[in-house]
């Protein structure tokens, strides 16, 4: 019984993703064909769970999906001598500029960025100085659920405001979907499989807008088949020659 009431939320929820994400998934997809033919590339940045492990270097998906990550290691083995703000929201605010001067992100680029909650110092200072860089940003969270948390972010902006254009994933407030009889927590989250169900129909916008524009972009082929292995390694050299 529960594996059904499973099937039916998660077809409300698709069924949600495709009246209200349909007009935004094609803009996406226009802005990022037009400018993956003006040269232009596109990373994915996420601390949810789906994007870029899902999208990136998958077989049957774009090699022109690229994983960006940073680090930051302190190490600090001193007794305390001070208090630090909470969040470090003064401190950290605009931090990112220094890693994107470091990157290869650059103006004309598209960076996806991925958080449910929306609300992260990191997500939220990536999208706003990318921006000033000239980078288009586009967001992969939960509106409703964003908007009733507090940014952590020193100017009080949660991704979904920061960011040029918002894929909203329908997930509920708090994430879990289901209401189950016997259990005290809502139960299974909606936001990765409505995340994966959202990229990919944009990834097919993507191709239907670049096939128009006569640019054929690179699909990656599964390595579990051995011609393929040689595909992938061509594949992968026109991708730094071309962007696709």
């Amino acid at each position: 019984m529960l594996k059904e009431n499973y099937y039916q939320e998660i077809d409300q929820l698709f069924k949600r993703i495709q009246t209200s994400q349909k007009q935004v998934i094609e803009t996406a997809a226009v802005a990022i064909a037009d400018r993956i033919e003006a040269g232009g590339n596109v990373y994915l940045f996420d601390t949810g769970h789906i994007i870029d492990s899902e999208i990136y270097n998958r077989a049957g998906g774009l090699v022109l999906m690229r994983r960006f990550t940073f680090d930051i290691q302190v190490s600090d083995n001193a007794r305390v001598t001070a208090v630090k703000d909470e969040n470090h929201t003064t401190a950290m605010s605009g931090y990112t500029n220094v890693i994107l001067q470091l990157s290869n992100i650059k103006s004309g680029d598209v960076l996806f960025i991925g958080s449910v909650s929306g609300k992260t110092l990191n997500v939220i200072d990536l999208a706003i100085e990318a921006k000033k860089r000239g980078v288009f940003v586009i967001a992969m969270t939960s509106v409703i659920y964003s908007a009733q948390l507090a940014s952590m972010h020193n100017s009080q902006l949660r991704l979904f405001e920061a960011a040029d254009l918002v894929l909203d994933n329908c997930a509920p407030y708090a994430d879990a979907m289901m209401d189950v009889e016997g259990l005290d927590s809502r139960f299974i989250p909606a936001s990765g499989i409505a995340a994966a169900y959202i990229m990919w129909a944009l990834n097919a916008e993507i191709v239907e807008n670049l096939l128009k524009k006569g640019i054929q972009p690179g699909v990656l082929r599964s390595v579990n088949v051995e011609e393929n292995r040689i595909y992938n390694i061509e594949l992968q050299k026109r991708y730094i020659e071309k962007g696709y």
